[in-house]
């Protein structure tokens, strides 16, 4: 979506287009940063425009519902142990230790900047914003328009005023937005909320909002740490070594979640984009004890049909000694419970490792 609407921006007015654009960092060099642009650790991007458009015009895309149905779940206020609801696509509610943690938002109809640049929405959210519980803190894996829907944001902000945590540049972004204060986080910096130590980790992925700022900002995973387990969320990802690096530095996790889609075409996806068998082979390399794919079934993001993406990662699955996985529908939890865990009561304390110098 992010290469279709260069590639019409170009056409229209680049400097029309340059308004959806944000602010760039500005920061030291390092292995991930040149100077004016991040990148990742293995080459791979995502293809060009003219690429793109040859798909759009010759693609055959299987069927989706016009709009199914799904019942709204209303989460508890607080859990001492895990459990984690599936609101849609890469938006996860994580109630761990006491903290609530809202990932990736969005409520909107359209992810994209306006309604004729965007993918249509064909499930309604599974938590409506009104009955989410007290938010603590919300993860921003990176910028792309359904990983980050700046109204649904300000609604969560004004609600509950979370710690919002994302990637170098990601606070001057939301600034523009009125949305102050957020913590900027490098790879293999952590941040942490109560009992709760939020790490940034890197993905294979990038960043943009408009036709002039591709890769201005910086893409994360991220690893939830307590006492009682560690749960990855991959946000967005192609497969990688920083996947074989995770699990080497921090040991399997209790849970990781990881995306199933887009999954084809793969020559279009594949760098930047794990798909089912992809998240499978992810999760052997994590040896997390359980997995919950996101990623799927909220918006038609390839040429794959409603449901389709579930039905690989099953197949996938038949293999023997294969990980654990259950699949979630938006407003479905999942739950592991803390062997003498008390319920926690208000908003944790925060605290920060040192930040990379920039702005």
């Amino acid at each position: 979506m992010m290469r279709l609407l260069a590639l019409l921006c170009a056409a229209a007015s680049a400097a029309g287009c340059c308004e959806f654009s944000g602010p760039r960092w500005h920061g030291r060099v390092s292995d991930h940063f040149d100077g004016a642009k991040f990148h990742n650790q293995v080459p791979g991007v995502a293809p060009g425009a003219l690429t793109v458009a040859r798909w759009q015009l010759a693609r055959h895309p299987h069927a989706w519902p016009a709009f199914a149905a799904a019942a709204a779940a209303r989460p508890a206020p607080r859990e001492p142990g895990l459990r984690v609801t599936l609101v849609n696509h890469a938006t996860v509610l994580i109630q761990i230790a006491g903290v609530n943690v809202l990932t990736d938002p969005i409520w909107g109809e359209i992810a994209g900047p306006v309604p004729f640049l965007g993918r249509k929405r064909h499930r309604p959210p599974g938590v409506r914003i009104e009955d989410l519980p007290p938010i603590d803190v919300v993860l921003i894996s990176h910028d792309h328009y359904d990983h980050l829907e700046i109204a649904a944001l300000q609604r969560i902000v004004a609600l509950h005023h979370p710690r919002i945590v994302a990637g170098l540049g990601m606070a001057k972004l939301l600034a523009t937005y009125g949305i102050h204060g957020a913590t900027d986080l490098d790879w293999w910096r952590w941040t942490s909320v109560g009992s709760v130590q939020i790490w940034g980790l890197p993905a294979r992925h990038g960043c943009r909002r408009g036709a002039c700022d591709d890769d201005a900002r910086l893409w994360l995973s991220f690893l939830l740490r307590t006492s009682g387990g560690d749960v990855y969320f991959a946000g967005d990802t192609g497969y990688g070594p920083h996947l074989q690096q995770i699990a080497d530095r921090f040991g399997p996790p209790r849970l990781a979640l990881l995306p199933i889609g887009p999954g084809a075409p793969r020559e279009l996806f594949g760098a930047v984009h794990l798909d089912a068998r992809e998240a499978v082979r992810a999760a052997r390399v994590l040896g997390a004890a359980d997995n919950l794919p996101i990623h799927f079934g909220t918006f038609a993001q390839g040429d794959e049909g409603d449901g389709e993406a579930e039905r690989t990662l099953r197949e996938a699955l038949l293999q023997p000694g294969s990980p654990r996985f259950t699949v979630l529908q938006n407003g479905e939890s999942w739950g592991a419970a803390a062997e003498g865990a008390q319920p926690a009561s208000g908003a944790p304390p925060a605290t920060s490792s040192p930040a990379a110098g920039g702005s």
